[in-house]
C-alpha cells in the first residue's frame, strides 16, 4: 500500500491526519536532531534516499518525518505494521523491490511502524534486502532499538532519535490546528485550560490535536461552555466526551503501580486484571515483562530461585513471538510470580551493603584474600593464610573474608520462607557455632 495516501475524505479524518506535515518545512520541533544531522537533510532533500530508524516517543514526529522524506524522492512506497508483518510478507515486499530496482531502475521504500516489535526470525529475513540495497527501510519505534534490533541490522540503518515535543512546540501546533478552522486559541482556552491541555498532552503532538478536535467540535456546535473554557469546564468536557484527559499521566503510573503490588501481594486475580489493563491501553508487553524480571529478583528471590529463569524465558518468547500470543505468556508470568513464594532479602541485602561501603569506602582487602602473582607480591604476604574452602570436611572452613573494620557484619539473612528457608539451614548447618539466625517471620 502506498504511504500516507488516503481515499478517505478529508473532512472525515482525524484532525491530526489532516494536518500531517507534508514537508520538513512543515515539521514542528526537533530542531537539535536538525543541527546535530545537517548533512543528512541535505542529502535527503536532494532526493539521495538511505535507511533510517525513527526513534523516540508517541506523536514526536516520526511518521510525518517519514512522509516528508519520502515527499522528497521518486520511490514506490510501502507501509507495513511489524505486529502483522510476517516473513513470507518481508520475502514479497523484497523479491518486487528486487526486481523493481533491476528492472525499471525504481526505487522502494518500506516504512515499518513498531519496527521493534519483529522477530529475530523476521529481522534475519529483512536484513539481506536492506544490505543490498534492494529497498530502503524507514523503521519508527517507541523502543531503544539497542535492545530490540539485531547489530547487524542497526549497522545498515542510519538511527535518529527523536524528543518529545516541548510546551512551545505544542502550543504551535494547537495555534496552528485552530487557525486552520479560522478560529482563535483565545476564543476557545483561557490561559489556565491551555497550559493544562499542552500539560496533559505529555510531549505528544497527535494527542493535543486530538484533545483541541473535541474542543473545535464542542464550539462549533454549542456543545459546551461558556467559551473561552476554564480548566476546570475544560476537565468536565473530556469527562462528558469520553476522553482520556490525564494531566500528569496517572493513569499510566497507577496501574503499573497496581500491577506490581498485587504479584508483591501474591494476589493472581488482580495481577492478572492489571495486566488485562495495560495491554488493552496500549502498553508495550516488553516493558511489563521487564518489569516482571526486576519483580522475580527483588520481590521473590531466593524464596523461588525458578523465578527468575521464568521471567527471563517469558521475556525471549515475547521477543520471539509478539502480540497478540504473548498475551498468553505474560498470564503464564503473572500467575506465576504472584504464586511464588515471596522473599526480598536479597534486595535487602544489596541496600545495606550499598550503604556500607558509601559510608565506609573502598576499606583495604585481607591480604590473604589478594592476588599473589607475583613474587613482589608473595614477598608483600598477598594470599598468605588464605586456606581453600572445599579442603574442609563440609567444604566450609572458617576464615574471615570481609576487611577487618566490617569482621562479622551480616548483609543477606534469608528469610524462612520457600527456597530460602533451605538456604538458611544450610548457612546453620555448614557454620555451626557461627550460624545466622533466622529472622522470626511475622
Amino acid at each position: 500500500m502506498d504511504l500516507f495516501s488516503h481515499n478517505q475524505n478529508p473532512k472525515e479524518m482525524p484532525l491530526a491526519e489532516r494536518l500531517r506535515p507534508q514537508s520538513f518545512a512543515e515539521l514542528v520541533g526537533q530542531e537539535s536532531l536538525f543541527r546535530k544531522n545537517p548533512n543528512l537533510f541535505s542529502r535527503l532533500q536532494k532526493g539521495n534516499l538511505q535507511s533510517l530508524i525513527l526513534w523516540g516517543p508517541p506523536g514526536c514526529g516520526k511518521t510525518s518525518f517519514a512522509k516528508a522524506v519520502i515527499n522528497e524522492v521518486q520511490a514506490q512506497v510501502f507501509e507495513e505494521n511489524a505486529v502483522d508483518l510476517g516473513v513470507k510478507r518481508i520475502r514479497e515486499l523484497g523479491e518486487a523491490a528486487k526486481s523493481r530496482l533491476f528492472e525499471q531502475n525504481q526505487k522502494t521504500v518500506v516504512f515499518i511502524d513498531e519496527i521493534h516489535r519483529l522477530n529475530r526470525g523476521q529481522q534475519d529475513v529483512l536484513l539481506p534486502y536492506v544490505e543490498r540495497g534492494h529497498f530502503y527501510l524507514i523503521g519508527a519505534t517507541t523502543e531503544n532499538p539497542s535492545y530490540q534490533l539485531n547489530s547487524a541490522l542497526m549497522s545498515r540503518c542510519r538511527l535518529l532519535e527523536f524528543e518529545p515535543l516541548s510546551h512551545l512546540d505544542l502550543k504551535k501546533i494547537l495555534a496552528h490546528a485552530l487557525e486552520k478552522q479560522q478560529l482563535r486559541v483565545e476564543d476557545l482556552l483561557g490561559p489556565e485550560a491551555i497550559q493544562s491541555l499542552i500539560e496533559a498532552s505529555h510531549g505528544d503532538g497527535r494527542k493535543i490535536l486530538n484533545l483541541a478536535e473535541e474542543v473545535i467540535y464542542c464550539f462549533q456546535n454549542q456543545l459546551s461552555g461558556p467559551f473561552p473554557l476554564t480548566e476546570e469546564s475544560l476537565k468536565t468536557l473530556f469527562q462528558s466526551s469520553g476522553l482520556r484527559f490525564d494531566k500528569k499521566g496517572d493513569e499510566h503510573y497507577d496501574t503499573i503501580s497496581a500491577f506490581i503490588k498485587s504479584l508483591r501481594g501474591s494476589d493472581p486475580d488482580a495481577a492478572i486484571y492489571y495486566l488485562v489493563r495495560m495491554l488493552e491501553g496500549g502498553e508495550d508487553p516488553l516493558f511489563i515483562a521487564r518489569r516482571l524480571v526486576i519483580l522475580a529478583s527483588e520481590d521473590v528471590g531466593n524464596a523461588d530461585p525458578q523465578a527468575l529463569g521464568v521471567a527471563v524465558n517469558g521475556l525471549h518468547a515475547i521477543e520471539l513471538v509478539g502480540l497478540p500470543e504473548a498475551q498468553i505468556t505474560l498470564a503464564q508470568m503473572v500467575t506465576y510470580l504472584a504464586c511464588a513464594p515471596k522473599s526480598n532479602r536479597s534486595y535487602m541485602a544489596l541496600r545495606s551493603a550499598q550503604e556500607v561501603v558509601q559510608k565506609s569506602g573502598p576499606l583495604p582487602v585481607p591480604k590473604s584474600l589478594r592476588s599473589a602473582q607475583t613474587r613482589l607480591m608473595k614477598s608483600l604476604g598477598y594470599g598468605e593464610g588464605y586456606q581453600y574452602s572445599h579442603d574442609g570436611d563440609k567444604g566450609y572452613i572458617q576464615q574471615d573474608f570481609l576487611p577487618e573494620p566490617l569482621k562479622n557484619q551480616r548483609f543477606y539473612e534469608p528469610s524462612g520462607r520457600g527456597f530460602e528457608k533451605r538456604m538458611a539451614e544450610y548457612q546453620k548447618w555448614v557454620r555451626g557455632d557461627r550460624a545466622i539466625t533466622e529472622k522470626k517471620e511475622d
